[in-house]
């Protein structure tokens, strides 16, 4: 249900707040560009980085949302939790009741080459899935998950004119965290190595198929935080850095 519009003291329509079911906000909390982490305090600390008049617009179930502006253009941030069916309830909102026209997933992955390194930023072209999110919008045949083509054109730019260099390709979006027991990593990841995926993560397709569905822009740009070739990890403060170095990016390229 949208948010509804009532005549206001002086004449002009003024409007209330009608909830979504995850999202309490008046119907233009949100800039048309939201940043979407995964963690709600991720969300918190990039508006409170990033943004100048940063305000909590949406807190239900404790999933932060904030607007602002950046180099004086609005725009905000939301924690979407993890996976396919988090990710795509609050994009799914944030398009149909508050007019988000691109959304752009920051987050973390877990690098599947040899050439990436942790803190490495990846750009997800397209994501291949073990979900069947997409068959089903997609009436049981195969769908190709993409990215917009002008956000991710302008964060690749944007990236080469700050001298920083981003992996292009394709992600695997898994509704698993923790395989079957009775494969081991190496053995669940080696066809997707095979076929040059590049890195492993949780929200993706979910987002493009949703977004494409909608009339909406999505793109994914993410952070190798785990090698999963070496079994390597970032320290909290090498995350935190590798974070501020994808956002800043993305922020100089969508806005």
């Amino acid at each position: 249900m949208g948010p509804v519009r009532v005549p206001g003291s002086n004449g002009e329509l003024a409007c209330r707040i009608v909830p979504t079911p995850h999202i309490s906000a008046p119907d233009d909390a949100f800039a048309e560009t939201c940043l979407l982490p995964g963690d709600p305090l991720r969300a918190e600390w990039i508006a409170r980085t990033f943004f100048d008049d940063a305000e909590l617009v949406t807190s239900v179930r404790n999933v932060l949302g904030f607007t602002g502006t950046y180099e004086g253009k609005p725009v905000s941030v939301m924690g979407t939790g993890m996976g396919i069916p988090s990710v795509s309830i609050y994009a799914s909102e944030l398009i149909d009741t508050y007019g988000v026209k691109q959304l752009v997933r920051v987050g973390s992955c877990g690098s599947l080459q040899p050439h990436l390194g942790l803190m490495d930023v990846v750009v997800g072209m397209g994501a291949c899935t073990d979900s069947g999110v997409n068959r089903a919008r997609f009436e049981g045949w195969d769908f190709a998950a993409i990215a917009d083509y002008a956000l991710l054109r302008a964060t690749v730019d944007t990236a080469q004119s700050l001298g920083k260099t981003v992996h292009v390709g394709n992600l695997m979006t898994s509704d698993l965290f923790y395989g079957p027991t009775n494969l081991s990593l190496d053995e669940t990841m080696a066809p997707i190595k095979r076929m040059g995926v590049l890195a492993v993560e949780m929200e993706t397709a979910g987002l493009y198929g949703l977004a494409i569905e909608r009339g909406a822009a999505a793109l994914a740009v993410c952070s190798v935080s785990d090698d999963l070739t070496t079994g390597g990890a970032l320290s909290p403060d090498d995350r935190e850095r590798s974070l501020s170095d994808m956002v800043a990016i993305v922020l100089d390229a969508v806005l």
